[in-house]
């Protein structure tokens, strides 16, 4: 259908229920902190450990990973209000991710939730991470989800309400905490700042490649740009910076890639 010689085209009714999350999550008292960690060693790792056994390491799961025991060290950062104004803290870390998979053809991002992933090997989540790309049915909505997004934008925005009254339901549904990447789509350096209904988010913006000190000597040096974004109704700037701290001392240390590498040259021997 054209008007005037343009393309017109009806809206696609999956996009609703991205329209009704951002409107949501547009409400909430988030903070966004545009952090830079020197990941040079651990990329370094990574394609060594590709080279030697023939597979690569998922930056995301080791991303996933690192987050999880930061937040082992600073539970307060996955903390939610209820109904009734009390902090629900939760001990699982449940991290909703974006995996690429194919949905009808097409290569698309699509939400999956790793639960418990403080509890977890960074070879085990990922393993999930890369059944879910593989999995056919992994982006396809269920009956009741396609039902939903056809109710009216009022009732259908209610649902995106759940971390703010109903945090327990809330996980069961869509996990704690969030891992989404920008840079998984590009290249090059650039944050991305977005809302959330999370009480945390990391954001994954690119990874450049500029000069830093290492040893009193300048030298090249690949940075990740990664935005860390909380909720300041139920964590202060002093508890979130220290967390922050803490996520670049594990992403920094190459935090359980040698173990995942060692476990993966285990299972081919």
């Amino acid at each position: 259908m054209t008007d005037r010689g343009e393309p017109v085209e009806s809206f696609p009714i999956q996009r609703r229920g991205t329209v009704d999350y951002m409107r949501a999550a547009g409400r909430r008292s988030v903070v966004h902190g545009l952090v830079e960690f020197d990941v040079t060693e651990v990329r370094q790792r990574i394609r060594t450990g590709e080279t030697e056994r023939g597979e690569q390491l998922s930056f995301t799961a080791f991303l996933v990973y690192c987050l999880s025991q930061a937040l082992e060290d600073h539970p307060t950062l996955q903390s939610y209000r209820d109904w009734r104004g009390r902090i629900v803290r939760f001990d699982d870390v449940d991290v909703m991710v974006i995996v690429e998979t194919q949905v009808d053809g097409v290569q698309t991002g699509v939400p999956h939730v790793i639960r418990a992933a403080n509890r977890r090997s960074l070879r085990s989540i990922h393993d999930e991470i890369r059944t879910a790309q593989r999995d056919p049915d992994e982006g396809r909505q269920s009956k009741l989800a396609s039902l939903g997004l056809r109710l009216p934008g009022p009732v259908r925005r209610l649902f995106w309400r759940l971390p703010q009254f109903f945090p327990r339901r809330w996980k069961r549904i869509a996990g704690t905490v969030a891992v989404t990447s920008v840079g998984m789509f590009g290249t090059g350096g650039g944050w991305g700042i977005s809302p959330t209904n999370y009480s945390l988010q990391l954001t994954v913006g690119g990874i450049e490649r500029k000069p830093g000190i290492v040893d009193g000597t300048v030298e090249p040096r690949e940075y990740l740009d990664l935005t860390v974004t909380f909720d300041h109704d139920v964590v202060d700037g002093a508890p979130a910076a220290r967390f922050v701290q803490r996520l670049k001392e594990l992403v920094e240390d190459r935090q359980g890639v040698e173990a995942a590498l060692e476990s993966s040259a285990a299972g081919t021997d």
